[in-house]
């Protein structure tokens, strides 16, 4: 694998949102190499529409998130906060928890440990999340 397209978690597209994953208002779209960087798109989260009234950990919006992510080829989440829904789209995606509440310096730390992502990635439904 020479590039991972990942969705990053944000309301502002420069930061992350300190709510869950699935909370976010948007998720910007990057194809990241160890080499380079291309923001892909700007997807706005139309799952945020949902009432949400199953709560947090609603199976439903980990579906509709999951699926409105595969249809633009992402294989990575990155956020601050996943909540209980990470067990969910593991599955699917390689999950970042990163530390940082700035997309670019989260970016650079991508970059940097490409090789493991492309690693765990490669795991399948077993891969673990990761934390930067």
């Amino acid at each position: 694998m020479e590039k991972i397209i990942t969705a990053f978690a944000t309301d502002d597209g420069e930061n992350f949102i300190d709510r869950h994953f699935g909370d976010a208002e948007f998720y910007n779209v990057y194809e990241i190499s160890s080499t380079g960087v291309r923001l892909l798109k700007k997807i706005g989260n139309s799952t945020e529409e949902d009432d949400d009234e199953d709560g947090h950990g609603d199976p439903n919006k980990a579906k509709g998130v999951t699926g409105m992510l595969k249809k633009e080829g992402v294989n990575v989440t990155v956020s601050r906060v996943f909540g209980p829904n990470l067990k969910r789209i593991k599955k699917k995606f390689l999950c970042i928890i990163v530390k940082e509440g700035n997309i670019e310096e989260s970016i650079k730390k991508l970059q940097e440990r490409f090789s493991d992502l492309v690693d765990e990635w490669s795991k399948g439904e077993e891969r673990n999340f990761i934390r930067l």
